[in-house]
Parts: structure tokens; sequence; C-alpha cells
């Protein structure tokens, strides 16, 4: 290796690191990808999950500033071909190699930006606008990895992969309620009064979220054997994430964040480890 390739390797071993320190979840379920996809995931992931912590948990700090010098050092990174933040050089690497769009990306960084607002009593069309840039344009990304290249195959799963990432994310906010709505005075989803939040407006968001799932899952079977069997561990992660949510009273969902258990998740990886080596997925 030379110096610039040593350089590149280590920048891809720290957006590898963000994955398993941030989601043993994600982590468990990117080994599954085939290793020239692998590396590309932890790229994506490791950006979108760094700007994602500025806007949510960098309490404390001028959030407004902070995303203000990510997005430039990222813009400078893109322009340059280098950077000396390990997390954005390697996310612009796999960008160009890519070729990510850069709306997608610019959609993201908007939408992250609304987090640093005032998110609440949003309409329709803003919930939308939020979810397009925050969780759809993310599974878009990924995608573009998926087909490597193949723009067939990405505009004939793109809706596929829209409606995973929103299914993901309106879960997320789903089991995030008591963190989103008690200590970050956000409400995400139009039309509901979390003050009075009912059993009746749970299950109109979980409607939503199963129509999703039924549209994303058509997706999954299309992806080639190389993604297919990683997106669909974490597909079936968030399924049981989402039964456990769908179990739960609205008042509990405001007080406690749900989970999967780890031996869930280990046997939910095993699962698909065998499905894997027996070649049924």
């Amino acid at each position: 290796m030379n110096s610039l390739e040593i350089f590149n390797n280590v920048c891809g071993l720290s957006s590898k690191i963000v994955t398993q320190k941030y989601s043993t979840s994600f982590s468990w379920a990117s080994t599954l990808f085939q290793p020239e996809i692998r590396q590309h995931i932890y790229n994506i992931y490791g950006f979108v999950r760094f700007a994602d912590e500025i806007v949510d948990t960098f309490h404390g700090f001028d959030k407004a500033q902070l995303m203000d010098e990510f997005e430039q050092s990222y813009r400078s990174a893109l322009q340059h071909g280098i950077s000396l933040n390990p997390i954005l050089h390697s996310f612009c690497l796999t960008q160009k190699e890519k070729n990510i769009p850069q709306h997608l990306v610019d959609a993201f960084l908007h939408s992250m930006k609304m987090d640093l607002g005032e998110i609440k009593d949003l309409n329709d069309e803003k919930y939308n606008e939020y979810i397009y840039g925050s969780a759809e344009v993310v599974g878009l990304m990924c995608l573009k990895v998926f087909v490597n290249g193949n723009v067939d195959d990405y505009n004939k799963m793109k809706p596929y992969a829209q409606s995973l990432g929103a299914a993901f994310q309106k879960i997320n906010f789903l089991r995030d309620i008591s963190a989103d709505f008690n200590d970050l005075n956000r409400t995400y989803f139009p039309n509901v009064d979390f003050r009075k939040f009912s059993e009746a407006d749970k299950k109109e968001i979980e409607k939503d979220i199963a129509k999703d799932f039924e549209h994303a899952f058509t997706g999954i079977k299309m992806l080639p054997i190389s993604s297919r069997i990683a997106v669909f561990m974490a597909y079936k992660y968030y399924i049981n994430l989402f039964k456990k949510i769908r179990r739960t009273r609205p008042e509990l969902l405001l007080t406690k964040r749900i989970s999967v258990s780890n031996a869930r998740k280990i046997y939910l990886f095993g699962e698909m480890v065998l499905n894997k080596n027996l070649k049924l997925v």
C-alpha cells in the first residue's frame, strides 16, 4: 500500500468503528454484506450518524455552528478529494465511486438542519419532506451501492428502498417518542397531540408503517444476493421492534424506549447466517 491507500484504509476503519459503537444491530447486519459492499455501507452509516449526533445529542454546544462546519467540511472534501476528517473522507470516496447523486446528500443535510429548528405541528407536506431527507435518501444511497452502477436496477428498486427507509424512520419516531417529546420538544407525526396520545392515534401510525413494510418487502426480494441477506436482517430486526411497539400502550411509549433484547438480536443474526449458508434467502 502507498501512503494514500493507507490513509483511505484508516478512514474506512474509522467509519467501521462508528458503526460498531453506535449500533450493534446494524453492525451485525453489515457483516452479512459481501466484502465489496460492506465498507461502503460503513462509510454511509458513519456520515449520517455523525450528522444525526450533532442535532440529537451534542447538547451544550452550538449545534447550528457544528452542523454548518460539518457541511462545509464535507463539501470541501468532495471538491478536493481529501479530508483530515476520516468520516467525511471515507463517505466522499463512496459517493464518488458509487455515483451517489448530490441531491440525495443535500436532501439529507436539509432534514438534519430541520432538526435544529422547531419540529412541532408538522403538516403532511413537511412531515413527508423530513422523512424523505432523513431516511428515504439514506436507503437510496445504499441502493446505489447495492446495484453497483446499474441504472435500470436502481430505478426499478428505488420506490421500495424509499418505503423501507420510511418504515425504519417512523418506527424510530415511535420508539423515541419519550426522548423526542419530553427532552427535545419534537413531535414528528402530523395531526397528533402527544399530550393526549391515544390508541387510535397509535394504530393509525402503525397502519401506515405496515403499508411501507409490505411494499418494501417486494423490493428486498429483488436485491442482488450480495446485499439481500443483510437488508433482510435489518428488516427482520425492525419487524421485531415493530411488534413490541404494537404491544405497548401509548402512555408507556411516552415514558420508556422500546428495544429488542440482545438475546433476540443474536437469534435473528444466527437465523440469517444459517439462511446465508444454506442459500435460503
